[in-house]
């Protein structure tokens, strides 16, 4: 059996299960029905319980690390996620023709799609998530809203299904601009489009319509009372079979660009002890009133008094879980897996201890400035190392990321007996990880750790917007020495001869220009 990279967990704590029992072997046999780094994170813990598992896998993928070290993998056919990743037939068959009895969805993709969950139920498949009743009820946005009311959790004021792009400016001006135009069936940043107008109102609805078709398979839009630089904070939790629920602390999301997450914090410095335990009981009293069962994350915009408004459940194992398994050395997939199991949670709340503080830089195959999408060739990837640092990720040098799916290629996170030591080992290890052959979002990052704001901890969900202006300049600068190292590992061909040859003195001259730049952006 072939052993995971050593490097693609690193962490000063161990992940843990806080019972005394050591792990058992599950019997159960697991397709992936995922891609990319979270199937490698997934087929890491199953080595751990001895659980068997099989990839399911695209044609663009056929030559991924998660095929190296699934027990077994299957032949989805197909490039784009329609013909591979999204296709319920084929990865139900998947599962059947392979002997499998679960399905880890693990997120995006068809992780939250209810007829997915119910063709799995339907072949007795084991979906390692909600049940689809409770699935359709919170993946739409209204229903769930009315959920969380139900079991007096605040929420923003909304009206909707709206039938056409009159009736949401009507509804629009009776909330009160601004406000924001959201698919009903909506999730990850996406058929989101904010209204100061009744003109914006009508034209966004269009937009936002059209967008909700194409990426979910449903038009339905709502109207919503957009917030005045909120902060997003989610609370994560695990639900058994049995009506228990867990939390496992609060996450602070509000690094957002275009409505999507690209850095994670847990805790939340926004949050003190009283808040933090009102929006754990709401998460709670929410999820138990929905009937939710699994790992599950309750969304919620805090305003600048202090009120927080519920925004969402995101029903599936979330990206950014890794800062807390981090700040609490629990395994979530362990956990998941554990639940559908046995139908029991492996931990009680007592056993739950948050403990110093983790963060997570998305890093994504993207112009840092643009955040454009940068499918290519990676020429050479070394991830960092070191106490307290943390890298999920399914790439290699000479690996091609594919144009037809999500743009995320790593995960980095750091954690730290406190905010600032997470901070500092970050900035260590973003100065230490290489990427090169594909534009990234990684000087994003190095400047965001070095930003009075952020360091600060002063931000919310517009912050963003604020910043990217005066670093943009800073961004160019790193793009060109970027570009300058990637024409360099280009040109070592053969590696041997120019090593011997040159390789000190090229060593010397990339180390030059790299403190040219440091010096310029002030790192």
């Amino acid at each position: 059996m072939a052993t995971l990279p050593s490097n693609s967990i690193c962490n000063l704590r161990q992940i843990r299960k806080p019972s005394s029992e050591v792990a058992r072997p599950l019997k159960m046999k697991l397709l992936i029905a995922n891609r990319g780094e979270i199937a490698l994170r997934i087929i890491r813990t199953c080595r751990k319980l001895g659980v068997r598992t099989v990839q399911a896998y695209s044609d663009p993928d056929r030559d991924s690390l998660p095929l190296r070290y699934a027990d077994e993998r299957y032949a989805l056919g197909g490039a784009t996620p329609s013909e591979s990743y999204l296709s319920v037939e084929k990865l139900v068959r998947a599962a059947l023709d392979t002997g499998c009895d679960a399905v880890h969805p693990g997120y995006g993709f068809l992780a939250e799609d209810s007829s997915f969950v119910q063709a799995c139920e339907e072949n007795g498949l084991n979906f390692i998530g909600p049940s689809s009743a409770a699935l359709e009820k919170l993946g739409n946005k209204l229903s769930a809203k009315r959920t969380m009311q139900e079991a007096g959790v605040p929420i923003i004021p909304a009206d909707g299904p709206v039938k056409d792009a009159d009736d949401a400016a009507d509804v629009a001006e009776k909330i009160g601009y601004p406000v924001i135009l959201k698919a009903v069936y909506g999730g990850g940043g996406r058929g989101m489009r904010i209204a100061k107008t009744s003109d914006e109102a009508r034209r966004f609805f269009r937009l936002t319509k059209l967008e909700s078709l194409s990426a979910f398979g449903r038009g339905d839009v709502y109207v919503e009372k957009r917030l005045i630089s909120p902060r997003h904070v989610e609370i994560q939790a695990v639900c058994d079979k049995h009506g228990k629920v867990v939390s496992l602390g609060e996450r602070e999301c509000s690094i957002q660009r275009r409505h999507q997450k690209l850095l994670e914090e847990a805790p939340s410095v926004a949050v003190n002890e009283k808040l933090r335990q009102q929006l754990i009981d709401a998460a709670k009293k929410g999820l138990s009133a929905a009937g939710y069962t699994n790992a599950g994350t309750v969304e919620f915009l805090l305003d600048k008094t202090g009120e927080f408004y519920f925004l969402e459940v995101n029903k599936r194992l979330q990206v950014e879980h890794l800062v807390t398994e981090m700040t609490t050395g629990i395994d979530i997939v362990e956990e998941q897996i554990t639940i559908a199991s046995t139908s029991s949670l492996g931990i009680s709340q007592n056993e739950v201890q948050v403990e110093g503080w983790a963060i997570n830089c998305r890093i994504n195959a993207e112009d840092a400035r643009s955040f454009a999408p940068s499918p290519g060739t990676v020429i050479h990837y070394h991830p960092p190392t070191g106490p307290g640092v943390r890298v999920d990720s399914a790439l290699f040098s000479g690996y091609t990321i594919p144009e037809y799916y999500d743009s995320l290629v790593a995960k980095l996170a750091t954690w730290g007996r406190d905010r600032s030591e997470a901070i500092q080992r970050m900035k260590v290890a973003l100065d230490e990880i290489e990427i090169i052959g594909v534009p990234t979002t990684i000087p994003l990052h190095r400047l965001l750790m070095r930003d009075e704001g952020f360091v600060a901890g002063d931000f919310d969900t517009t912050y963003l917007n604020g910043v990217l202006p005066r670093m943009n300049a800073n961004l160019l600068t790193l793009e060109k020495f970027a570009a300058v190292a990637a024409s360099t590992s280009r040109i070592r061909n053969p590696p041997t001869t120019i090593e011997h040859r040159n390789g000190g003195t090229l060593r010397w001259r990339m180390a030059a220009m790299a403190e040219q730049v440091r010096e310029r952006v002030g790192w």
